[in-house]
């Protein structure tokens, strides 16, 4: 078992779930016959929240109550994934049944699947279906949107999901095979559940919240890189203009994180992305990322998931050229 949790078998782990993944996505009907691991994830951080998370208590209780929680939900996710490595390696076929297992982490495809959505619906029914695409994706008002906010709403979702729906949780499998791909997505299903400024758990998530942003930092960085690179293979693209738009922007960016991708990809497809934005009735400033124009349009939605498509197959490469250097 203990193989299972470092290089080379890790590695070989990863490669197989993105692979699957990539080809298969998650299945509809293993999902109404199942869930998926992020669901069961989200029950538990729910049931922690119900059960933990108290109205009455001062915000230094529910800060440290949080923090609680947070150890409880990686000790139970460690643990299960813990068991599934063991049961895997008891099979004789480890690295097969670890990899199936993880497969279900990554979201390439269903992450394809779902911008593409945002350009085809906007091409079809115009902006009201865009408006409905989008809103699957970000947790923005889609009314507020006109047609150029729907698609840099789509390619903001794109450049920022491809950071922490792939390259994190493909870092943390390789690093620690299937338990630290599962610890990671616990992490990160937490600050999307509780890592919020409201005043029911800026508090309590103040925990996932900076854990998530922990991290996600090295993906969020590879990611840029990935990105950088990937535009400079593509003619539709900036190399160039990407790395200068990290180097100037993501730091301004108020997310820790977000800011890397969402740089690489405005500079690469010349484009201004994030800038002042509305989630509910908050108006929410931040800084513009790239330098290029504001009015985006389908195409461009098309131009970013050509880019994306560059960016994991370079993440497989990659993966594939550590393997070698491990085995």
């Amino acid at each position: 078992m203990a193989a299972l949790l470092h290089p080379p078998d890790s590695l070989l782990v990863l490669a197989l779930a993105l692979a699957v993944e990539a080809a298969l996505g998650y299945p509809d009907r293993l999902y109404r016959a199942a869930g998926h691991p992020v669901t069961w994830i989200g029950r538990l951080i729910a049931w922690l929240d119900r059960r933990m998370n108290r109205d009455g208590a001062s915000p230094g209780r529910r800060r440290l109550a949080g923090v609680a929680a947070l150890a409880l939900l990686l000790l139970a996710t460690g643990l299960a994934a813990a068991l599934l490595t063991g049961l895997a390696a008891a099979t004789g076929a480890g690295l097969l049944v670890c990899g199936l297992l993880a497969a279900s982490l990554p979201a390439q495809r269903s992450l394809h699947v779902h911008v593409a959505r945002v350009a085809a619906d906007l091409r079809r029914d115009g902006l009201a279906g865009g408006r409905a695409a989008v809103s699957m994706i970000v947790g923005r008002d889609p009314d507020s949107l006109d047609e150029a906010a729907v698609c840099r709403a789509a390619i903001e979702s794109l450049a920022e999901n491809f950071s922490d729906g792939i390259v994190a949780p493909a870092f943390w499998l390789g690093a620690g095979g299937l338990p630290g791909g599962a610890l990671y997505k616990a992490v990160n299903t937490a600050d999307s559940m509780i890592g919020h400024r409201t005043a029911r758990h800026e508090a309590f998530g103040w925990a996932a919240a900076r854990f998530d942003d922990l991290v996600n930092l090295p993906a969020s960085r590879l990611t840029a890189g990935l990105l950088v690179a990937a535009a400079a293979l593509r003619r539709d693209c900036s190399g160039r203009e990407a790395l200068a738009a990290v180097r100037r922007d993501a730091r301004r960016h108020r997310s820790p994180n977000a800011g890397w991708p969402e740089a690489a990809m405005a500079g690469a497809l010349g484009l201004r992305l994030a800038g002042p934005r509305i989630y509910g009735h908050t108006r929410v400033e931040d800084h513009w990322m790239g330098a290029g124009r504001a009015e985006a349009g389908p195409a461009d939605i098309e131009r970013a998931l050509g880019l994306y498509r560059t960016a994991c197959a370079l993440l497989w490469l990659l993966v594939l050229g550590l393997l070698g250097l491990t085995l």
